[in-house]
C-alpha cells in the first residue's frame, strides 16, 4: 500500500496574503495626478455673438512639439513667461501695441482700468504634458500676482485673505483671461 503524502494546510495563507495586501494599500502613498484648477466661464446664450477681440489685445503663446515657447512670434524661455504675461495684461505704460484698457465701475474698488487683454495659448499635439503644466502654472501665477498686487494696494492684504465680496471685486478688475485653442501641429496643417 502506498503511503499518502501529507499536504500543507494553505487555507490560512490566503487570509494572511489578503491582510498584507490590505495593509500595504492603506499605508502606501499613491501619487495623485497633477491637474489644473480652472473655473470655466458660462457659455454664451445662443442668440449672442462672441465678442470680437482686436489683435493688439491678444498675447499669443505657442508651444511646439519640442517644448519650445513662442511669445507673439518671438522665441522665449519658460522663466520669462510670467513677467511677459504680467507686462502685457497690465500695460503699465499704455503703449499702443499693447492691450486697451476700459474704465469700469466695480463695487469696493470704484472706477478702475480693466485690461481687455487675452492670453491665447496654443499647443502642438506633441507638446509634453510637463511643459503644458509649466506654461499653465506660469500664466496662472502672472494673474495671481496681479491680483495680489491690487489686493495689497486696495485692501492691505493678499488676495487669498480677502473676503468673498472683495475677491469678486478683484476678479472683475483682473479677470482670468486665458483662451486655449485646440492642439494642432504648429507650423503644419
Amino acid at each position: 500500500m502506498a503511503r499518502k503524502t501529507p499536504g500543507l494546510n494553505t487555507s490560512s495563507m490566503s487570509d494572511i496574503s489578503f491582510l498584507l495586501l490590505a495593509f500595504f494599500l492603506m499605508v502606501s502613498n499613491i501619487n495623485s495626478d497633477m491637474g489644473i484648477a480652472r473655473k470655466l466661464p458660462p457659455p454664451l446664450p445662443e442668440n449672442v455673438e462672441p465678442p470680437e477681440v482686436r489683435e493688439r489685445n491678444i498675447f499669443v503663446v505657442m508651444v511646439n512639439k519640442d517644448d519650445r515657447l513662442l511669445f507673439n512670434t518671438e522665441y522665449g524661455r519658460i522663466e520669462d513667461l510670467k513677467d511677459r504675461a504680467k507686462e502685457f495684461l497690465g500695460n503699465p505704460r499704455n503703449l499702443a501695441h499693447m492691450p486697451e484698457k476700459e474704465v469700469k465701475q466695480i463695487d469696493l474698488l470704484g472706477n478702475i482700468e480693466v485690461s481687455k487683454g487675452v492670453i491665447s495659448l496654443r499647443n502642438d499635439r506633441g507638446t509634453s504634458y510637463d511643459m503644458y503644466l509649466q506654461v499653465q502654472n506660469e500664466l496662472t501665477a502672472a494673474i495671481s500676482e496681479m491680483r495680489n498686487e491690487l489686493s495689497t494696494t486696495r485692501f492691505g492684504k493678499q488676495y487669498a485673505d480677502l473676503n468673498e465680496q472683495q475677491r469678486k471685486a478683484v476678479e472683475q478688475a483682473v479677470p482670468m483671461a486665458i483662451s486655449e485653442a485646440e492642439p494642432t501641429k504648429i507650423g503644419g496643417k
